[in-house]
């Protein structure tokens, strides 16, 4: 298949900017996998489409404030971006400007209360830095660091938790799991009263989430790479999901790669984690996940690949279409679609 399969149009003022006053307030399309039938609810109506028994399955990873406003001790502004703890102080980033930062060079964030020294010069320009601070890291992340938000969110983030789903506890992502920012606590207290089991997986999203398909053929597409695991309690609730004859509900395409990469080849479950490259695109055949709770993806994106493989590229563009035309919100911030 081409990564033009997968293109549709979408007018630049349906892409989210910022996200709704009430988290469970935003429209809900419910697309039929089977027929394509096309359904217009709110996300509160996803009770609707719940059943005791079912197990709905969520990504509990917590999005590290991980870009940093800084300066050179000659007042030149920086920007740093953590993408990956290597340990000892030590990261690998992104920063700009990328080309004046040479080895050797010093980044002073705040009062000075954080440095970050160059150590080397990676040849796909990424950087390594040593960062020197007093006290805890993630604390420090926290009074000075901002969200890394998507590229294609222009305005500024007034509440930083608005980017992170209410369940979040596993810090590591450079990027939320956006379908889950949907729930409220008293939205879940419902569904788990229903009878319907919840369990959490980590995936920690890599900035390589953003990355667009460039092969012209899908299948020469190569994955990033993220860490996913499962622990054995979810492991248990997942298997016994299955054995009484319920559905397991994932929350965001990041819990179905999880599972996906993570089930046996009956479709069971144990406590494991992997780095995963998992690539899901028409033809795939899916082990453990039923139906699916997502947002709306990029175009030609390989979110909107995975999407496709679980409900067929014809039902999910049609759903698109339908949703352009009904001015749904697009992408973080936008609306959800529920798939069964």
């Amino acid at each position: 298949m081409k990564t033009h399969d997968f293109w549709y149009d979408l007018p630049e003022e349906l892409i989210a900017q910022t996200p709704l006053q009430q988290r469970d307030s935003s429209r809900l399309c419910v697309l039929d996998k089977e027929t394509g039938a096309v359904t217009h609810r709110h996300f509160y109506d996803i009770v609707d489409y719940l059943r005791p028994g079912d197990c709905l399955v969520m990504n509990d990873s917590r999005v590290l404030p991980a870009r940093l406003l800084g300066h050179r001790p000659t007042g030149g502004a920086v920007e740093v971006l953590l993408l990956r703890d290597l340990g000892d102080k030590k990261w690998e980033c992104l920063c700009k400007p990328g080309r004046k930062m040479k080895e050797g060079d010093l980044v002073i964030f705040g009062d000075g209360e954080l440095t970050a020294t160059v150590t080397e010069v990676k040849e796909d320009g990424n950087r390594i830095v040593t960062f020197d601070y007093q006290g805890i890291f993630l604390e420090v992340l926290e009074r000075l660091g901002k969200m890394p938000l998507p590229p294609y969110i222009r305005a500024e983030l007034q509440d930083q938790e608005r980017y992170q789903t209410v369940y979040s506890r596993e810090v590591g992502s450079a990027a939320a799991p956006t379908a889950g920012l949907h729930f409220t606590q008293e939205l879940l207290d419902k569904i788990r009263a229903m009878g319907v089991s919840t369990a959490f997986v980590t995936l920690h999203v890599g900035l390589g989430t953003f990355r667009p398909v460039k092969a012209e053929d899908i299948s020469q597409h190569h994955m990033h790479s993220e860490l996913c695991m499962i622990s054995q309690k979810t492991a248990d609730i997942l298997n016994e999901t299955k054995r009484n004859g319920g559905r397991i509900v994932c929350v965001g395409t990041t819990s179905c790669r999880t599972l996906e990469s993570l089930a046996k080849e009956d479709g069971t479950f144990e406590a494991s984690s992997k780095w995963t490259e998992i690539f899901i695109f028409p033809g795939y055949q899916f082990k453990a996940m039923d139906a699916l709770i997502t947002n709306f993806h990029l175009p030609e994106s390989t979110l909107v690949m995975l999407v496709s493989a679980f409900a067929g590229r014809e039902h999910v563009l049609g759903a698109y279409e339908e949703a352009v035309k009904e001015r749904y919100r697009f992408f973080s911030f936008g609306d959800a679609m529920y798939i069964g």
